[in-house]
């Protein structure tokens, strides 16, 4: 394989929105993008889409490229990188698995290795992700903000200088979408129950959370401030509000990412 920029170890939907968002962002082009899986059809698709370079051998990827993403289930990390210690040395590697510590990271790598640990989300697909990145002591400035770049092409990326802080952000960016798709569901489910067809009730709800976060995220308002705004006195909103407080809305998401931090906790070990 001729040498390349970047190496997917694993090609699934996230390795695949991390590919599509250096394409859109001009960032690479498919000649420096290599992206190895054991599944067939996954390379073909890849292949065909983006016109990336495929291989079903993850050693191969590694060492043509300067930074490898290992892009893998956190259940079989150890097996697929462990082997790869031989042919990284001196590339940068992101780990972008839930759950594997730095420690665990530079066990199967080496001391030497320069790791970023990530922990992004599934808006990233949509290129409107949140990524948190925590690098380990072998990083250099240039290798944080190389890692920076790459998850910037697939929304916003934030650099932790304490890996402990990972469980949090599990619990808030990785987990929230689960949280907020159960919010959407529910919103269109009720339009219905009011009596609108099921179609226009989730078209909606879709518009109304996406306008209400674009909202929130351009007026660089407090979210309590804009919920003020909308809640007039006497109103619907207000009644609304009222009912949620009643079934403690906010108390349950609370409850909701403390139980994903402690699950979060008991995956990295």
């Amino acid at each position: 394989m001729e040498p390349v920029k970047y190496a997917f170890v694993g090609a699934g939907n996230m390795a695949e929105a991390l590919i599509r968002g250096l394409l859109e962002a001009g960032a690479a082009a498919p000649s420096e993008i290599a992206a190895a899986d054991i599944s067939e059809a996954r390379r073909t698709h890849l292949s065909s889409a983006y016109g990336v370079c495929t291989t079903a051998s993850n050693a191969e990827a590694a060492s043509a490229a300067a930074l490898v993403v290992l892009a893998v289930k956190p259940q079989g990390m150890e097996a697929v990188v462990a082997p790869l210690r031989e042919v990284v040395g001196g590339k940068l590697v992101i780990s972008i698995a839930a759950g594997i510590r730095l420690a665990q990271l530079e066990t199967w790598l080496g001391t030497d290795c320069a790791i970023v640990r990530t922990m992004p989300n599934a808006p990233a697909l949509a290129l409107a992700g949140m990524t948190a990145l925590c690098p380990n002591a072998a990083c250099r400035e240039a290798d944080v903000e190389t890692a920076r770049a790459l998850f910037s092409a697939v929304g916003d990326a934030v650099i932790l200088d304490d890996e402990g802080l990972l469980d949090a952000v599990t619990a808030l960016s990785g987990c929230g979408p689960g949280f907020v798709f159960e919010i959407l569901d529910a919103l269109a489910e009720g339009g219905v129950n009011l009596g609108l067809p099921e179609t226009l009730s989730r078209r909606f709800a879709l518009q109304t959370l996406f306008g209400s976060a674009k909202l929130a995220l351009e007026s660089g308002l407090e979210p309590a401030t804009l919920r003020d705004r909308v809640a007039s006195p006497g109103g619907a909103t207000l009644a609304g509000l009222e009912a949620l407080s009643r079934g403690k809305l906010r108390a349950t998401l609370h409850s909701a990412m403390e139980a994903a931090a402690r699950r979060s906790k008991e995956l990295s070990g």
